[in-house]
């Protein structure tokens, strides 16, 4: 399937509904618990989203983690409750090196950096439909403080070797430019099945900047056959969904990205889902089915 070109065909929304990073205690209804992460998912479907993109939190502490039994109970739940939806797991963790400030060559305090088999254990655990596949090393700030995003290439390629093997789909998400050409390498070397699916993250500091010029370049680094998204942070969520979905693009939404529906106003999943919906049609781009969603990413049907 080529890049799309025409903006009557229609646009995948995904709703990444928690993320892992730390957000405002402020916001009433942020979903921690793996029933909260859940039901926001169910809420992002019934809103019109096809993919939802899944974190997990500590049920007491609120913080973001790797638990593979927490990872079960949110898949299990969504699918038990018989929604019909796009799982797509996070296999973005344990990738976090924080230098010695004393000496760089060591890792220092938050450091959490795992091997491939340990990042796809929860992957192996609940075999979703998808997963990401962060295809970047990148200076990044993570709860304040500067970080190195670690995903080397050996460890890129034994993940994506294993989710062939276990037939998951990898959103290739990228930062930057080079991780385009790193993507391209990977899918000459046949790691990638089907049409690749890639991910623009725009916004992120340090990373590349969410603007129409960055969108276009990018888009124009895409191989042939690829299908693509965006998604912005913060406030630039919808100038990005708009920016996607004129040239072409799917989209994404959801409080990992940004919490707000308007300045000082607390969003939920639902919410910024229908919003996304509403700009969609505004633009003349119809809100892809789930079945329509399955048959643009080549994925077989429902696994739930």
């Amino acid at each position: 399937m080529p890049i799309v070109e025409s903006v009557a065909d229609p646009a995948i929304i995904t709703c990444a509904v928690t993320g892992g990073e730390a957000f405002n205690r402020n916001h009433p209804a942020f979903p921690v618990t793996p029933k909260e992460i859940a039901d926001a998912s169910i809420e992002a479907a019934q809103a019109g989203a096809a993919i939802v993109h899944i974190h997990t939190r500590d049920p007491e502490t609120g913080e973001g983690n790797t638990d593979v039994a927490l990872f079960e109970e949110i898949t299990d739940r969504i699918r038990q409750s018989g929604t019909d939806v796009i799982i797509n797991l996070t296999c973005g963790g344990l990738a976090m090196f924080y230098p010695d400030p004393e000496d760089e060559s060591r890792a220092g305090p938050g450091t959490d950096v795992a091997s491939a088999e340990v990042r796809y254990q929860h992957i192996e655990a609940c075999r979703p439909d998808m997963c990401s596949l962060d295809v970047t090393t990148s200076n990044q700030v993570a709860s304040g403080r500067d970080v190195v995003y670690l995903n080397t290439p050996d460890t890129l390629r034994k993940m994506a070797k294993r989710f062939q093997e276990l037939g998951v789909k990898p959103e290739i998400e990228v930062f930057e430019a080079g991780d385009i050409v790193l993507a391209q390498k990977l899918l000459d070397e046949g790691l990638f099945d089907g049409d690749p699916l890639f991910q623009f993250v725009l916004g992120i500091k340090y990373n590349a900047p969410a603007n129409t010029e960055t969108m276009s370049y990018l888009r124009g680094l895409l191989p042939d056959n690829a299908v693509w998204g965006a998604l912005g942070t913060g406030r630039n969520q919808f100038p990005v969904v708009a920016q996607s979905a004129l040239l072409g693009g799917n989209v994404r939404v959801g409080l990992e990205d940004n919490l707000y529906l308007r300045k000082g106003e607390f969003a939920t999943n639902g919410q910024l889902v229908s919003r996304a919906a509403d700009l969609l049609d505004i633009l003349g781009r119809p809100v892809a089915t789930v079945d329509q969603a399955r048959s643009i990413l080549g994925l077989p049907t429902r696994r739930n």
